[in-house]
């Protein structure tokens, strides 16, 4: 009987910080947004723009960073990943006004385009394959981490060192990363960077990949709202100050790290019984049917209640994406885990930029209200188009849909 593979806790959990501090960095601006905005006099539209420089270079770089990482090997491609994005994190603290704190938000987007085509398939090299989607979980869950941690830190830091500190000492965490990743990993155990990795072109003619793509254009806009424009809503709308939106805005995220920690292990236990991509849909149907509760968040009355919305959709977001990541592996060639993974998050990028140009004016023109009551609708829409996926990818490998994971032989 072959001996299992021990589980990679040490490199999954630097994965998993990773990912933490890339929403650590991201995220400072967001939870400092109302008092940087009122410093420098900038809109929400203004504020908009701001995002959207972030999200165009991430965008751009989700894509050549994956193609980066299938090529360079995780350990180097992460290494310069983290590096250029914790260099643009402190680079924050000495901008003088709207138009120099744009440009350094495009110069770490276009570090962290990288970071999860590289933690997804860091995870998918580094463990057994009856292990994949917990370890996928854990390190992207590390992303919610950062999310709960952000607030109060950034809050903290603030309170003590001003905003300029804040952002100068969430970038010299990533520097400290850097040095331990480099000393204490070893390369991952396979060598398909070179020889096999794809070309666009080819990826692209994929069964199933453009409806994937589709999928994450209709969902990852609801994220990239939750991520940069909650703590605007909790000071617009409810009139929270700092540092109570620091208190509270850390607790929908807990939530989603949970969830995607705890939904990859499920999904391994129920693949062991129905199939891995049987098991993966019908975890990415449960995620779907609890995100109409982000309708509520806009409308309720009390805090609390809004709060506990945001919770819920976070929640159910982290089963979702944890899921879907995995899926990708399933029904597409491993050896092209980061190009692919990197599409979809370029595809996601670029719908999440269109509807950050949207909300701005949205919001200054209305309110909140009509960003949530759209969001409570597009999981189930982006069920569908995964559920396409999947039936092309079957029809393509003749492989029943409830059988062994597509490409399993090929990631071990």
């Amino acid at each position: 009987m072959m001996k299992r593979k021990r589980f990679p806790w040490f490199t999954v959990g630097m994965l998993f910080m990773a990912t933490a501090l890339s929403f650590l960095d991201r995220q400072v601006l967001s939870i400092l947004a109302p008092s940087i905005l009122a410093n420098f006099g900038i809109t929400n539209t203004a504020y908009s723009h701001i995002v959207f420089a972030f999200q165009l270079s991430y965008t751009a770089m989700a894509a050549f960073g994956g193609y980066m990482i299938d090529r360079l090997g995780v350990k180097l491609g992460l290494t310069l990943s983290l590096g250029i994005w914790s260099a643009a994190s402190a680079a924050h603290a000495f901008v003088r006004n709207g138009t120099q704190l744009a440009i350094a938000r495009f110069a770490l987007g276009f570090g962290e385009g990288a970071c999860f085509p590289a933690a997804t398939r860091g995870a998918v090299e580094y463990s057994a394959p009856e292990d994949r989607s917990f370890a996928t979980g854990i390190a992207i869950g590390g992303s919610a981490l950062g999310a709960v941690l952000t607030p109060p830190l950034t809050v903290l830091l603030a309170i003590r060192y001003g905003w300029r500190g804040a952002f100068l000492i969430s970038g010299l965490l990533g520097i400290l990363w850097c040095a331990v990743w480099i000393i204490f990993v070893k390369p991952a155990p396979r060598s398909t960077h070179s020889s096999t990795a794809s070309s666009y072109g080819d990826l692209l003619k994929q069964p199933g990949l453009m409806w994937l793509l589709l999928a994450r254009f209709v969902f990852d806009p609801v994220f990239y709202f939750y991520m940069f424009w909650i703590p605007q809503f909790l000071s617009k709308e409810r009139a929270l100050p700092l540092q109570t939106i620091g208190n509270l805005f850390w607790i929908p995220f807990l939530m989603l790290s949970v969830s995607q920690i705890f939904s990859g292990k499920l999904t391994d236990v129920l693949s062991g019984s129905m199939g891995s991509v049987a098991a993966k849909r019908r975890m990415l149907l449960i995620a779907a049917a609890i995100t109409p509760v982000s309708w509520c968040a806009g409308f309720v009355g009390s805090i609390p209640a809004a709060i506990g919305c945001m919770s819920l959709l976070l929640f159910a977001h982290g089963i979702w994406i944890t899921n879907y990541l995995s899926l990708v592996t399933d029904l597409l060639p491993a050896e092209n885990n980061a190009s692919i993974v990197g599409l979809t998050g370029m595809v996601g990028g670029i719908a999440g930029m269109i509807s950050t140009l949207i909300i701005g004016p949205t919001v200054d023109r209305f309110s909140f209200a009509p960003v949530f009551a759209v969001s409570g609708v597009v999981y189930p829409c982006a069920y569908i188009f995964v559920t396409l996926a999947i039936r092309s990818a079957d029809r393509a490998h003749s492989l029943p849909l409830t059988g062994v994971p597509i490409h399993a032989d090929q990631s071990s």
